[in-house]
């Protein structure tokens, strides 16, 4: 059975929550602030499915410019114990123009959809601004807003993008590129930089300086982590690969408050990162979050994690 399909049985079990406390971020009208991390639905074909649970909006990719079989298997990796999990997965993808005909297909869902773009693997990072403008080009007329990863850590080298100069070249190089579709397609999609839980402060003070004078729309914070704290003590600490789960929480709040102190309001954040309850998605919201998104804890907790972060926030 396809996973559309098991995901259309779950909504029969667990129907959409009510589409309530719409919120306006980025210049969008979100129909809640609960959204689906990219990394689920690396194909945009179960945008339908996904969004009859509840979602207010869903993130799909990492979508790279040519199709990409990703690493080895096996690359995914359950601590049970942990409800967490280690994932390797490498941007596997049908590629950006397979994800732009199969978004261009769901006819449902009434919330926001952002598309999350990558380099492929082979690009080296001295051209991944052309691999980034490509996706950006070919997303633009379906995508409600699109998320730049720049802070997967399963693309060997691909996080030295966020060092502070790096960031700047690529943001100042998409803002323009926008400026230009913007004009083409009559519509303004806006740009949101996805980064790392391993910041160090003063990298974030460098990064946030950039966003700020480089006119980012949004930031999204955060993606996994290197870090094994909190999962030593399980076999599976040792695989390589992206840390999810409740042990990134606070590292992911941390470093979303840090940035809110610096942005003051002036580029929202996407809050993500170990929400496994209520009490996680509002501490990400008192840190300065406007928006929430979950992944982890919905592979462990089903659908019903939606219904009860929509009740509470």
């Amino acid at each position: 059975m396809r996973l559309a399909e098991q995901l259309g049985i779950l909504a029969l079990v667990y129907p959409a929550a009510e589409f309530v406390n719409p919120v306006e971020v980025m210049g969008l009208r979100f129909p809640n602030r609960i959204g689906l991390a990219a990394g689920l639905d690396k194909e945009g074909n179960t945008i339908d499915a996904l969004g009859r649970l509840g979602f207010g909006f869903i993130e799909i990719g990492t979508i790279t410019p040519r199709p990409q079989a990703g690493n080895d298997k096996p690359r995914l990796f359950r601590l049970i114990d942990e409800k967490s999990i280690i994932n390797r997965m490498g941007f596997n993808n049908p590629g950006i123009t397979q994800g732009v005909a199969n978004v261009k297909k769901s006819k449902t869902f009434q919330g926001v959809i952002g598309f999350n773009i990558g380099k492929n693997k082979d690009t080296p990072n001295e051209n991944a601004s052309a691999d980034y403008l490509a996706c950006l080009r070919e997303a633009y007329s379906v995508a409600d807003y699109i998320a730049v990863n720049l802070s997967s850590p399963n693309t060997p080298g691909l996080r030295d993008l966020q060092n502070a100069d790096s960031t700047a070249r690529l943001l100042d190089l998409l803002k323009k590129e926008q400026s230009q579709l913007a004009k083409e397609h009559g519509k303004y999609v806006p740009i949101a930089f996805k980064v790392a839980p391993d910041l160090a402060v003063d990298h974030i003070d460098a990064l946030a300086e950039v966003f700020l004078k480089g006119g980012l729309d949004g930031l999204i914070a955060t993606n996994t982590t290197l870090s094994r704290h909190g999962v030593e003590q399980n076999p599976l600490h040792t695989q390589a690969g992206g840390l999810s789960g409740p042990p990134v929480c606070q590292m992911s709040t941390a470093v979303i408050q840090q940035f809110s102190s610096h942005l003051a309001g002036r580029i929202p954040i996407i809050g993500v990162g170990g929400i496994s309850s209520a009490e996680d998605a509002q501490e990400k919201i008192r840190a300065g979050a406007s928006l929430l998104q979950i992944y982890t804890s919905f592979i462990y907790q089903g659908p019903q994690i939606v219904k009860d972060l929509l009740n509470k926030c």
